[in-house]
C-alpha cells in the first residue's frame, strides 16, 4: 500500500461556470467555459490541470536528469485540449507537453523526456486514459 505524503483540497461549486477555492486560499478562481460567448473573466480545469501537469512533469523531468547526472534547465508547457469524442458524443482531454531543455543534446533530450513520463505522477494517471504527445527539444 502507498504511503500517503501530503493531500491537497479544493472545492468546486456549480462546475465548470462556478468557483473553485483551496483549502489555503492559495486558489480562488471564478470559473468560466472557453467557448462561450461572454466577457466574464475565470479560469477552466483544462488551464488548471495545465498548470499542475506541466509542474508535476518537469519535477520528474528534472529528477530523472539528477538521477542521471545531467545538469539541465528546463520549461515544460502544457497544452491541455477540450475535445468533443467522437466515439460516445461526451467530452474528453488530449495533452500535448513541450518541453525545452538546456544542457543536453537532441537525442538526450528525447530520452530524459521519456523516462520523466513513466514516472511523472499525471503522466501516470492520466496514462491509457488521455492522449499525451511529448516535444522535448534541445536548446
Amino acid at each position: 500500500m502507498s504511503k500517503v505524503l501530503f493531500t491537497a483540497h479544493a472545492t468546486s461549486k456549480s462546475g465548470r461556470e462556478g468557483h473553485v477555492k483551496s483549502d489555503d486560499g492559495l486558489i480562488d478562481l471564478d470559473l468560466v467555459m472557453p467557448t462561450e460567448k461572454s466577457n466574464k473573466k475565470g479560469s477552466n480545469p483544462e488551464q488548471l490541470f495545465a498548470a499542475a501537469y506541466s509542474a508535476c512533469y518537469d519535477g520528474a523531468l528534472n529528477s530523472v536528469a539528477s538521477q542521471k547526472k545531467k545538469e539541465i534547465d528546463s520549461i515544460t508547457t502544457a497544452d491541455v485540449s477540450f475535445l468533443k469524442d467522437s466515439d460516445d458524443g461526451g467530452f474528453k482531454i488530449a495533452v500535448t507537453l513541450n518541453i525545452e531543455i538546456k544542457g543536453v543534446s537532441q537525442e538526450e533530450a528525447e530520452k530524459l523526456s521519456e523516462e520523466a513520463h513513466q514516472v511523472c505522477p499525471y503522466s501516470k494517471a492520466t496514462r491509457g486514459n488521455v492522449d499525451v504527445e511529448l516535444k522535448p527539444k534541445a536548446v
